[in-house]
């Protein structure tokens, strides 16, 4: 069965396309800048340089190299049985991969609030793949199922309760990612009842306590905004402030939510948000640069804490997406001072997690430190193929 699995952007659009139930890989590429006068499509090794107005064509392209004969990948665009999407939030109305309907597609409109960045791009490629493999199973695969394991008292805010009942509540987010990762932990730790904490890092991130193969705790909450200092994202903030700059200061809503959401986090404490530039600058000295990695490091720290404290233990530590996978330096900043929870990292093994089956613990380490690559195009092929098949 060939599944076809999208991840729209607002202005970018990645795709896999899977051979299931192998989960071989036939095409990987993505399709970014849509909309402006000059966008990219890249599909395994062909790169083509074109306008794509809107993610129809950029569908339409990614379908005339399907049918490409020189290819051999499909002879008609009905070869693909399904087409799995990513969407961001689900509420908590949806718990588990779903068909998508029109029911479901006016339910992910209705969240357009809560994840105003993801959700109307979601749809706009739903609504295209809809057009363009009209003979294939739509089902959407949501971040914020994973985290709907939490209990009442991690997901629940000190609030009034009619608010609770009209939704407010922690949702969590890349939870296709933490169950990924927290799966292929349990499958190198050899078991499932295990207690871990899964350290998503990259320009967004995030923080979740798996307990026993479950989402127990996260870090992000209603929105994806909070937890972890991010790239542009402020993480944690106290909620006086915001009062300040809209009643003090005269920032409207909407600009407050830009300050934090697009020019806060890394970017406000050095200028870039790319962390390549922010350590090239630390190892020159400089000072912003420094800060702002020991902050990056020690927010990490404070949710490792209080997820060890939760569970009572912690079985392992693992990194994953582009920074948790990449920096040496993050790892060793986040793992250093950890010794007392029994977790010690080999900097050999942590320049190099690759020779070592991702494991960069040392022998006497108590805890395993893991970098497990993230694929969440391959859980949403394997979600939608189980949901299918079934």
């Amino acid at each position: 069965m060939k599944i076809l699995v999208l991840n729209s952007g607002s202005s970018s659009l990645k795709f896999q396309l899977f051979d299931m139930p192998t989960g071989r890989v036939l095409v990987k590429g993505l399709a970014e800048r849509i909309g402006e006068k000059q966008s990219q499509f890249k599909a395994n090794d062909w790169i083509e340089n074109k306008p794509l107005p809107t993610h129809k064509e950029a569908l339409e392209l990614l379908t005339t190299y399907l049918l490409n004969p020189e290819n051999e990948l499909i002879n008609h665009k009905n070869e693909i049985a399904a087409v799995g999407h990513r969407v961001v939030h689900g509420g908590n109305t949806f718990v588990q991969p779903t068909l998508i309907n029109k029911e479901v597609k006016d339910k992910i409109k209705e969240l357009f609030s809560l994840a105003p960045l993801h959700n109307p791009a979601n749809l706009t490629g739903i609504e295209t793949a809809e057009q363009i493999f009209s003979e294939a199973q739509q089902v959407a695969v949501f971040d914020t199922a994973f985290h709907q394991t939490m209990p009442v008292k991690n997901h629940r805010y000190a609030i009034p309760d009619e608010f609770y009942q009209k939704g407010i509540r922690k949702y969590g987010f890349h939870g296709i990612s933490h169950q990924y990762v927290s799966r292929e932990a349990n499958k190198f730790l050899a078991r499932d009842n295990t207690k871990l904490i899964t350290l998503h890092l990259g320009n967004g991130a995030s923080a979740t306590a798996v307990l026993n193969g479950k989402s127990y705790d996260t870090s992000m909450g209603f929105g994806p905004m909070n937890g972890l200092i991010m790239g542009t994202r402020s993480g944690d903030i106290d909620q006086s402030i915001i009062f300040y700059l809209m009643d003090k200061m005269g920032y409207s809503s909407a600009e407050v939510q830009d300050i934090l959401n697009k020019k806060s986090g890394m970017f406000a404490l050095f200028g870039s948000n790319d962390l390549r530039d922010i350590e090239a600058a630390a190892i020159q000295g400089d000072e912003k640069a420094m800060l702002a990695l020991q902050m990056y490091a020690d927010t990490i720290k404070k949710y490792i804490g209080n997820y060890v404290a939760q569970m009572n233990g912690l079985d392992a530590l693992v990194f994953t997406a582009g920074i948790g996978e990449n920096s040496e330096t993050v790892r060793r900043m986040v793992t250093g001072d950890l010794t007392y929870l029994g977790i010690a990292t080999d900097e050999i093994k942590n320049k190099k997690p690759q020779e070592y089956n991702g494991d960069i613990s040392k022998p006497e380490s108590k805890v395993k430190v893991l970098v497990i690559p993230t694929n969440e195009e391959q859980e949403i092929a394997m979600q939608t193929f189980k949901l299918i098949k079934d």
